[in-house]
């Protein structure tokens, strides 16, 4: 039987396997969870949850929600990504969406990063300084 730091250090290894030029191939990533079912390991459910939770992660890291006051026109959009690709590195895909309960200004989410420039975050920050 396996200890949870070597199905952890293989889920890892599984990992790594499925990075191209640093970012993650999806379909290396479906071949690797086929092969590892298939050989019907007795730890299988183990590391696939380890593995599962590593393209997780990796998919938050690459993947940005930004939220604003009003629909953003498409040149705003373009630097907001650029920006983005800049600070994260290339692979990064953003989403945009309208959000009216923030006032004014966005919020950017790149996995645990945020980045809130609302008129709603300011007005609350400004509500817990009295």
């Amino acid at each position: 039987m396996k200890t949870v730091k070597q199905t952890r250090r293989e889920a890892k290894r599984l990992y790594r396997l499925c990075l191209v030029n640093g970012l993650l191939d999806e379909d290396r990533a479906r071949l690797i969870v086929r092969r590892v079912l298939d050989a019907r390991r007795r730890d299988c459910q183990a590391l696939l949850s380890r593995f599962l939770h590593m393209v997780t992660l990796d998919r938050a890291r690459h993947t940005a929600k930004v939220e604003s006051a009003v629909p953003l026109p498409e040149e705003l959009r373009a630097r907001i990504q650029s920006g983005l690709t800049k600070t994260y590195g290339p692979g990064i895909s953003a989403t945009f969406t309208h959000e009216p309960v923030l006032i004014g200004g966005m919020r950017i989410k790149v996995g645990s990063d945020v980045y809130d420039g609302s008129v709603r975050a300011k007005l609350a920050a400004l509500e817990k300084s009295f």
